[in-house]
């Protein structure tokens, strides 16, 4: 009996690691899972990427708000990644949970860029904030981030989700852009022309 111990145990512990891969009922999952985002010559792509299992039940918002509107880019999920292509020039990112963070940018025509969507404790659920993937990063390190993580799309549900929840959006932002704004710039997530790949 005692033989097959580990092997159970290997089965239950693979069973927990699926589970923790996070889902959305608002997001698509991509069918092929190699499929590869290239910017055209005049635009970018952000790449947001989620690699953590921690707080896997919760998910995140990710919009642009660069302008005063909150232009949804969607949701990740734990072991979940959204490509965003959006012009060239610079940009306000925000992501949301049980309040909003932020992260600035400044994005050359062309380039891919990769932004990290990092989980911690809240008061009552998870909180987010957005970590800028530098050049300088080690490319191992990005692809397992890249590896680990499963492409998705919006859909129609995701807009609906983002046209239902427009008040606590907004609040989020309102009642978190002055303390981010206020950090010395060493404080602010920086993605730099120089970072695109």
């Amino acid at each position: 009996m005692k033989r097959w111990v580990p092997f159970g145990s290997a089965i239950l512990i693979l069973l927990v690691l699926v589970s923790c891969a996070g889902t959305s009922k608002y997001m698509r999952d991509v069918a092929d899972p190699d499929i590869a985002y290239a910017p055209a010559a005049n635009e970018v792509i952000v790449v947001f990427m989620r690699p953590s299992t921690f707080a896997f039940a919760i998910q995140s918002g990710v919009f642009d708000v660069t302008t005063e509107q909150n232009e949804l880019i969607g949701i990740v999920s734990a072991k979940k990644k959204l490509a965003y292509r959006t012009r060239p020039g610079k940009h306000l990112f925000m992501v949301t949970g049980e309040t909003a963070d932020f992260m600035q940018a400044d994005l050359r025509a062309g380039k891919t860029y990769y932004a990290l969507v990092n989980p911690r404790m809240g008061a009552w659920k998870a909180r987010f904030s957005l970590a800028a993937v530098h050049k300088d990063i080690e490319p191992d390190k990005l692809n397992e981030w890249k590896n680990s993580s499963t492409w998705v799309e919006t859909t129609e549900a995701t807009r609906q989700w983002a046209k239902e929840n427009t008040g606590s959006i907004q609040r989020k932002r309102d009642g978190n852009i002055e303390k981010w704004m206020g950090k010395p710039a060493a404080g602010k997530p920086t993605l730099a022309p120089e970072d695109g790949f």
